[in-house]
């Protein structure tokens, strides 16, 4: 196969959760701990970070990459979903794993694969452990896709496990309320195993520190605010929350014997673009008019992003919106301003809403708007209505940003 039709059987073989949600879902690790005896257990040959939480894991995860890179360290970074290009996902020193490495891995082992019944996440999880080995990382980052306890990668024994927050999503799976999603992303703590916990939220702060102690790991949390001089480095929403996370984290790889300076911290944090090629978050796309996008899609993600339009000077905001069929939309919609006009679309994977059923459910909140066929009609059609002086904003759905992107 070449590289083109190994991606093709990776996303139309397997189910993959990010394109056609709840039928991927696996409920236990029985698959990845048969695939990584299969690759010989490379999750054991290389020194990682595990992050998990709702909202803001995968820039903590490109935040610490690019602190560590900028260290000195040869850094494996792994995160999902990605927004163009597969190889997004595994990463080292902010380079894309080859074309070729991804053909050789699936022709290598494909019909293994099949005799286990990997999904599609198990898979990519499998390349990146198995590359990172195979290139000696100094170490990887390794961001969890969904909860923890049943996640892929809560196969691997990490220097640091690391926490960002609490929020409600993917509640069909890990829950209907903050204790019990605490509780999954809880399981990704490991015995005598640090853990960062970055924002202190007195309705789950129980949870990890019960597990901690059954665990006889140390706890400690990200502090209120991030050191004064690392604050103008990152404008993005949440970064406050962000950036006190990735400080916490600093200073417990500095415990354990991780050199970083001060200086290559800030480094790291402001070139983390262009370390890691971060996108998608409070990503300027154009200037006139202003054109932002932002992956933030759950109410914990969109109160964080409204922070960031009301903050932003503009006569009027155009919304181009397109959210996925699986999720709670309505405490999203209740976020958003009725003064805006929206662009209402569907994001083409079977998981999209259908764009006219989401003007329906916002009508409800007295958001007003146009139906458009596709995500890029629905842009166009904000930047053509716009005037210079307003803000075009996309986003609702990680894949409406990659569309637009």
């Amino acid at each position: 196969m070449n590289y083109r039709e190994t991606l093709d059987y990776l996303y139309s073989q397997l189910p993959m959760f990010q394109r056609i949600g709840p039928a991927a879902y696996k409920a236990d690790l029985s698959n990845t701990i048969a695939l990584c005896r299969l690759l010989g257990n490379p999750e054991n040959a290389f020194r990682s970070i595990h992050v998990a939480g709702t909202n803001g894991k995968g820039t903590v995860s490109h935040l610490i990459a690019s602190v560590l890179q900028e260290a000195g360290y040869k850094t494996g970074l792994y995160t999902s979903p990605h927004l163009k290009d597969f190889r997004e996902r595994i990463r080292i020193n902010g380079q894309m794993i080859p074309e070729g490495k991804v053909v050789d891995f699936i022709g290598k082992y494909r019909e293994k694969f099949e005799g286990i019944g990997l999904s599609f996440f198990e898979m990519t999880v499998g390349m990146a452990f198995d590359y990172f080995r195979e290139e000696e990382v100094d170490i990887a980052v390794i961001e969890a896709g969904m909860g923890g306890r049943l996640d892929s990668t809560n196969v691997i024994t990490p220097l640091l496990s690391v926490i960002t927050n609490i929020g409600y999503d993917h509640m069909q799976f890990l829950g209907d309320t903050l204790e019990k999603i605490a509780r999954e992303k809880a399981a990704i703590i490991k015995p005598g195993i640090p853990v960062v916990i970055g924002e202190r939220q007195e309705s789950v702060e129980h949870v990890f520190e019960e597990r901690a102690m059954e665990m006889a790991s140390s706890l400690c949390y990200g502090p209120p605010a991030p050191d004064k001089g690392l604050q103008p480095l990152l404008e993005a929403a949440g970064k406050d929350k962000n950036l006190a996370t990735v400080q916490a984290v600093i200073e417990q790889l500095r415990l354990n014997n991780f050199y970083i300076s001060d200086e290559q911290r800030a480094q790291g944090i402001m070139n983390v673009t262009k370390n890691t090629g971060l996108r998608g978050r409070w990503e300027k796309l154009r200037d006139e008019p202003l054109t932002i996008c932002d992956v933030g899609h759950n109410r914990d993600g969109i109160t964080e992003v409204m922070k960031m339009i009301d903050k932003t000077p503009h006569r009027k905001l155009h919304f181009v919106l397109g959210m996925v069929a699986d999720k709670h939309i309505e405490p999203v919609l209740a976020l958003l301003p009725a003064t805006a006009e929206y662009y209402f679309c569907k994001a083409d994977i079977p998981r999209g809403m259908d764009a006219l059923k989401l003007r329906q459910a916002a009508s409800g909140f007295g958001l007003k708007g146009t139906v458009y066929p596709t995500v890029m009609d629905a842009y166009q059609s904000a930047l053509q209505h716009a005037g210079k002086d307003d803000l075009v904003f996309v986003g609702g759905s990680t894949f409406v940003v990659a569309e637009v992107l």
